[in-house]
């Protein structure tokens, strides 16, 4: 449902998240509730399953991100962070 990138800072501190969806996502309306749906999965579940010290970039995907079901997003970032750290 979106794409996940992540880089080690070198340090222990929180982690840090950002949020990026291209105009190829759609009009300005559905890339900002692809924002809103990553920035709600990012705050579900990173603090349980990220790592502290990494940068993590959830990249909106056209016609998926905002109309994925919210469920599979949770389930996807979850996956993801599971096989990236």
């Amino acid at each position: 449902g979106f794409v996940l990138q992540y880089r080690p800072r070198g340090d222990d501190d929180a982690i840090r998240i950002g949020f990026t969806c291209s105009k190829k996502v759609g009009n300005a309306v559905a890339r900002n509730r692809a924002k809103r749906r990553l920035r709600e999965i990012a705050g579900l579940v990173l603090p349980d399953h990220g790592a502290p010290g990494l940068d993590y970039v959830l990249i909106g995907r056209a016609g998926v991100t905002a109309t994925r079901p919210f469920d599979t997003l949770l389930d996807d970032l979850r996956d993801a962070l599971g096989r990236a750290t």
